[in-house]
């Protein structure tokens, strides 16, 4: 059997214990919380790996919307692109998760992003030569994302392998913060490339970039899964089974869903909101698209790296209260943004409290799934992420063309206010489900 490297044991039970995430009888950790996962070697690898593909990643998302936009004019086509770049999660994610808890993870992965690289370079080669329309830019992307969604549960399933459980909130925020370290980096580097090459480099920079994680899988130990014995769909429904029998899990998973089909679509839509601001051409359409996305990349990881420390001060399950209490307010600032600085500013606001929600959800499920079904429980999560994301988006998109970006965003963030509201008064189990610490 493979070694993680790390002091992790099969038999450690599924939940935390103890109000501030640690163990009884554990010693309290030094340093700074949120970095204590980089002491890992299998963990610090695949992560600095992960940063160069999600630059990569981000150089062409940025470089998609700006590109699909600018050439259309219409918000359809930049949530149609966001639609298969995320739909593909909510239809492979369960297979991927089966396939998580019974396949070696190396295999697996490598070939994932090598199938990703070439669907980038794909991309390059016919924008280069004049055929990327949008419709052949929305389906190289949706065979992107189909890649994504089958390694994605692999991907959730490793955390094990890679730290101890006592260091699961500051791994996922790591993650987390690596997501939009990439988010800052990238399109910066998106837009200036744009401007000085054209669209087809920002795409052969992320075919180049998945390299890394392929390379970066060759050097880590993976502890073999448990294997199933049942048939795939067999699987499936045991995983679905579980996720819904489990409060907690079944609680994120709708919390993340909920989230998901009102307040995410934000993302997608950032492009119109920089083509409404700007009232130029692609390239300045380009350039402030990159500098929300970056914006919100900073707050994003502004919030992931105060989490852990957040969280060991004051509890876990807090955090992520007020983290699902403040988006819809940040999202409702950013609705009435009417200037790009104004939009940048309160985008970094809603990157901030945004990253809370996600991580701390993320968290739940991370720790309250059953170690033998992690994979295919962490799979419905990201099915309930991977359809609600898109649908949303897909729904928003034509009352923005109607309405405005302004009035739609402004709308949906009261929409998300008044259910919090609600299931705050009205379910109180519910809640206690996704915040209780012990």
């Amino acid at each position: 059997m493979e070694g993680s490297g790390t002091d992790t044991r099969p038999g450690e039970p599924a939940e935390l214990t103890g109000a501030r995430g640690t163990e009884p009888g554990a010693p309290r950790p030094r340093g700074l919380a949120s970095l204590r996962p980089f002491r890992h070697r299998a963990f610090t690898v695949l992560w600095a790996a992960g940063l160069i593909s999600t630059i990569g990643t981000w150089m062409q998302t940025v470089a998609v919307g700006a590109l699909v936009i600018s050439t259309t004019g219409k918000a359809i086509w930049a949530v149609l692109v966001a639609a298969g770049a995320f739909l593909p999660i909510g239809v492979l994610s369960p297979i991927g998760g089966a396939l998580a808890d019974r396949l070696p993870r190396r295999p697996v992965l490598a070939l994932g992003n090598l199938a990703a690289a070439a669907t980038a370079a794909a991309l390059a080669v016919l924008v280069a030569a004049g055929h990327g329309s949008p419709g052949v830019v929305v389906a190289l992307v949706t065979v992107q994302g189909a890649a994504s969604a089958l390694i994605g549960p692999f991907q959730q399933a490793i955390l094990p392998d890679l730290v101890p459980r006592t260091d699961f909130l500051a791994a996922v925020s790591l993650n987390s913060a690596q997501f939009n370290l990439g988010r800052i980096v990238g399109p910066a580097l998106a837009g200036a490339t744009v401007a000085a090459f054209g669209y087809p480099v920002a795409f052969e920079a992320n075919a180049v970039s998945f390299l890394a994680v392929v390379i970066a899988v060759m050097f880590v130990r993976f502890t073999p899964p448990a294997g199933a014995r049942a048939g795939l769909f067999s699987s499936l429904r045991t995983g679905l089974v579980t996720a819904w029998a489990e409060p907690s899990c079944r609680a994120a998973i709708i919390a993340i869903g909920t989230v998901a089909l009102i307040a995410s679509p934000f993302i997608a839509l950032i492009p119109v909101m920089a083509s409404h601001l700007t009232h130029a051409g692609p390239r300045a359409v380009a350039q402030a698209t990159a500098l929300l996305t970056t914006a919100q990349g900073i707050g994003a990881v502004a919030g992931a790296v105060s989490i852990p420390a957040l969280a060991a001060r004051v509890g876990r399950g807090r955090v992520l209260s007020a983290s699902l209490a403040l988006l819809p307010l940040a999202l409702l600032a950013y609705s009435a943004s009417s200037t790009l600085w104004w939009a940048a500013l309160t985008m970094f606001a809603v990157g901030m409290v945004y990253i809370g929600v996600l991580s701390g959800l993320s968290t739940v499920v991370q720790l309250r799934a059953p170690q033998a079904y992690r994979g295919r429980v962490l799979s419905f999560f990201l099915v309930s992420l991977g359809v609600a994301y898109p649908v949303g988006s897909l729904l928003q998109g034509p009352v923005i063309d109607r309405i405005g970006i302004n009035a739609t965003t402004a709308g949906t963030a009261l929409i998300l206010l008044l259910i919090m509201a609600g299931v705050a008064l009205l379910a109180r189990g519910f809640i206690r489900a996704l915040t209780t610490d012990a």
